[in-house]
């Protein structure tokens, strides 16, 4: 491996959605990443959270199992978990137990309503969580229900890049310490803390709690998409009047709309007539015509347009290993960059390689297997 974190160790709990995520993340950078699994299982080179990583599949209900499995944990820098509260301390792996066998593990839990909380022994998924920071309110069209944004907000946004902000500020603060400790990252907790512009609009009286009335939300003319001759889309985004001025411009729309701009009055009349203005050429020609400016428009893609555009071509943003549409690693580095990445192997297929490090036998290993410790 390569990649700034080409050093790390990270051990993964099999689990759904951010903290997967979180160890690709991690993994791509050039961390060692293994994942405990419950069981072996065919690859999937379609789950592509498992990309760069390794796997032991144990069967932590049986006592050389799970000492297996703490043997695995007691090696790494970072363990990433995503079960409910006291699930790991149940299994006896949780942060007290392993750290007397580490004290210099950093411990990442997962949890969409954190350690603590009225709320913490209950199911939820992004939708449940970003309901109660305000978010979801403010999202979708005034008339109808609010819509989730994908599971983008809350599982990657609030959850994975707070628990990866988390574990490798714990790193640093080791540095210091030579110490480990517990990151309690929660996603109704890393879902307001993304949302300071919006509750500084809010405190300035700049944003209503009503959807689609405000600069960011659809409310604004001068930032939403607008269907096409082809009935698909533009993104239109000139915030600043420099912009906003060029956008007039190119797209042949009065150029007294530029006093008009924030003028909250004016915006349903500037809704209906850019709708119409837009219909006239299709997605294509509006992007002949904004392209290289300062315009702030793009079409509006889909996923199988993604990988096609220009711009994704030059920088190679997407990547097809095995034919499997993907990203490449992300961010960049100019002096340690991370490698392609490998295509995901398959649950349990590195379960002999990694014992044996540990210092069990192939006599061991033969006896675990026979006896489903190792599954």
């Amino acid at each position: 491996m390569t990649g700034p974190l080409r050093h790390l160790v990270v051990v993964e709990m099999a689990a759904l959605g951010p903290v997967p995520l979180a160890g690709q993340l991690l993994a791509d950078l050039g961390a060692e990443v293994t994942i405990i699994d419950r069981s072996s299982a065919v690859a999937d080179h379609t789950d592509i959270n498992r990309r760069n990583k390794k796997s032991v599949a144990l069967n932590l209900k049986n006592a050389q199992g799970l000492a297996a499995a703490k043997k695995v944990l007691a090696t790494a820098d970072i363990v990433l978990e995503g079960f409910r509260p006291g699930v790991m301390e149940k299994l006896g792996l949780g942060p007290v137990e392993l750290r007397a066998l580490n004290p210099a593990l950093i411990y990442g839990r997962m949890t969409g309503w954190g350690q603590q909380g009225p709320l913490s022994q209950s199911a939820g998924h992004d939708i449940n969580y970003l309901a109660l920071t305000g978010a979801l309110h403010a999202i979708g069209n005034n008339a109808l229900p609010p819509v989730p944004p994908l599971n983008l907000a809350a599982d990657y946004g609030g959850g994975a890049m707070f628990l990866i902000m988390g574990v490798l500020s714990a790193v640093f603060e080791r540095s210091h310490s030579g110490k480990g400790q517990v990151v309690d990252a929660a996603m109704v907790d890393g879902v307001p803390a993304m949302m300071g512009l919006i509750h500084t609009l809010f405190a300035q009286a700049s944003w209503t709690t009503q959807r689609e009335k405000n600069m960011l939300d659809g409310g604004a003319p001068y930032y939403r998409c607008y269907e096409t001759l082809d009935k698909k889309y533009i993104a239109v985004g000139p915030i600043e009047p420099p912009f906003f001025s060029v956008f007039l411009r190119l797209a042949g729309l009065p150029e007294t709309d530029l006093a008009i701009q924030n003028d909250r009055h004016h915006w349903d009349d500037m809704h209906q007539r850019y709708t119409l203005h837009f219909k006239a050429k299709t997605r294509d020609q509006w992007e002949q015509i904004f392209s290289g400016s300062d315009a702030c428009v793009a079409p509006v893609m889909d996923f199988n347009e993604v990988s096609s555009h220009p711009h994704n071509q030059q920088r190679e943003v997407f990547i097809q290993p095995g034919g499997i549409l993907q990203s490449a690693p992300a961010p960049r580095f100019d002096r340690t960059p991370a490698v392609a990445p490998a295509a995901p192997l398959a649950a349990g297929s590195n379960t002999v390689e990694v014992l044996t490090s540990l210092g069990y036998t192939d006599a061991q290993i033969q006896k675990m297997i026979a006896a489903s410790v190792i599954t």
